[in-house]
């Protein structure tokens, strides 16, 4: 499986208050921050609830050797809220660069990773989050975009 996790991208942390823990992580010197691009890009989605997914919201912090997000999930419904109530603020999950997201599903599920969701934009890059926080303590992600500073 070390072909999927090779190259690592991004950490995302779930917040109560993304602008509180902006400006937080601001004070401390991790800056610039800026706003994900909107998730309606999204035109495949198979989610616990795509409502909950939209009303995620991201930002992103890219350093010079990983990207940072922030997450704040609103009140519908989204496995990121659960996290955030169950578990608190912290590491959602971590995320992965491969080059193709489809066929980097497809061996994922081939060694038997469960997906937990996915979304594809239309020119086929998108992510898949796998549901591996009961076995490995964190959900991993794998993307591929051809989009610069995404």
């Amino acid at each position: 499986m070390s072909a999927l996790f090779e190259k690592l991208h991004h950490i995302c942390i779930v917040v109560h208050d993304i602008d509180k823990a902006q400006a937080w992580y601001e004070s401390i010197g991790i800056a610039p921050w800026v706003s994900y691009p909107p998730l309606s890009e999204y035109e495949e989605l198979d989610m616990p609830s795509q409502t909950g997914f939209l009303s995620l919201k991201y930002r992103i912090c890219n350093l010079p050797n990983i990207q940072f997000q922030l997450c704040e999930p609103g009140p519908e419904p989204s496995p990121q809220r659960a996290h955030l109530d169950s578990k608190g603020e912290g590491v959602f999950h971590i995320g992965f660069e491969v080059p193709d997201a489809d066929a980097a599903e497809a061996l994922a599920r081939a060694q038997g990773l469960p997906v937990l969701m996915r979304g594809r934009r239309a020119n086929r890059t998108g992510f898949t989050y796998y549901d591996s926080a009961s076995d490995g303590g964190v959900n991993l992600l794998t993307r591929a975009t051809n989009l610069p500073g995404k």
